[in-house]
């Protein structure tokens, strides 16, 4: 149900997720941008890619949001940050808070640019060419910290990669991975759930950001995910187990891996996707939750296929270096 300012009246508040589906088979249910509203604070976080700025701007209108203060980068990937300058354009007096290493990227998105068409081909030329972002727009983090907001570097997807929590609500962004429910509701423990990991991975890296958050106290009690939604049921366990999930494909890639050199060289696989469908289908089997992805659509399946064999790749290269 669309929220209003006026809905949130009286300290607490209130969330809206606003989904932001690509014209890619698949991507659907899958970007999205979560909407705060208090009666003295209003924030998105991760507006998502330039192709779909117009749809936020109507989604945000449609919910009464006349006042923006903030927007808030978990990181600034083209799919979470790629629309922020168009978003600036309608709400020029918000205000954008992302790590500190990410603002000359945003600022200046060339590289970025150049960067997302070499990794992601096709899905950046669709996802759109990022307008840069006014640097007199950039905030500070202790901006947000006046107002309730805390900031929690977690690295691992990527380098520049933070958290935001606001109260019992911990934006997560792509630090815990990708996640779906599979319609069974927030409080559901029969979850599908997959590592998010980059070209570069640095396990340790990834895992240390996980801890920090299990550090928290109090820990929030509702996970809200950038791909996609939110857990509102037992969030130590979520967290442990994308912590020990990092471990568990590590340790299976490298077995895999070890035990395809020993054999004959024709019964290895001949290319890439053989292997990616090797790998994936061995994982399957040691990883109840993301054997879960079975229950996926089949566009959102072919969709998780494509972002695995990402996540694979990052692994292989880690225990390549």
């Amino acid at each position: 149900m669309p929220i209003s300012p006026a809905d949130a009246a009286g300290g607490t508040p209130r969330l809206d997720l606003i989904d932001l589906d690509q014209e890619i088979r698949g991507q659907r249910r899958f970007i999205s941008c979560w909407l705060s509203v208090q009666d003295d604070l209003v924030f998105i976080v991760d507006p998502g890619p330039p192709a779909t700025a117009d749809h936020l701007i109507a989604a945000l209108e449609a919910r009464g949001v006349d006042r923006l203060d903030f927007i808030l980068l978990t990181h600034i990937h083209l799919d979470h940050g790629g629309c922020t300058a168009r978003i600036l354009e309608r709400w020029p007096a918000a205000r954008v808070v992302c790590a500190e290493r990410g603002r000359p990227h945003l600022v200046d998105p060339a590289r970025l640019w150049a960067g997302s068409r070499q990794v992601l081909g096709r899905k950046a030329e669709i996802y759109g060419e990022p307008p840069p972002v006014p640097a007199t727009a950039l905030a500070d983090p202790a901006v947000i910290a006046a107002v309730g907001i805390d900031t929690i570097a977690t690295p691992g997807h990527a380098a520049h990669h933070v958290a935001f929590r606001h109260g019992a609500h911990l934006f997560l962004g792509e630090c815990a991975g990708t996640y779906s429910t599979l319609g069974k509701g927030a409080e559901t423990l029969d979850y599908y759930l997959r590592p998010a990991t980059p070209p570069r991975f640095y396990p340790d890296v990834a895992k240390a950001s996980l801890d920090r958050l299990l550090a928290l106290d109090p820990l929030p009690t509702r996970l809200l995910f950038a791909h996609h939604g939110e857990h509102t049921g037992d969030v130590r366990q979520l967290l442990t187990r994308a912590r020990d999930q990092l471990d568990l494909w590590v340790q299976t890639v490298a077995e895999t891996i070890e035990t395809l050199q020993g054999l004959p060289h024709s019964e290895q696989p001949t290319d890439e996707g053989a292997l990616m469908d090797l790998l994936a289908g061995r994982l399957e089997q040691v990883d109840p939750r993301f054997a879960r992805g079975a229950g996926l659509p089949d566009d959102i399946r072919e969709r998780e296929r494509d972002f695995t064999r990402q996540t694979l790749r990052g692994i292989l290269e880690h225990l390549r270096r």
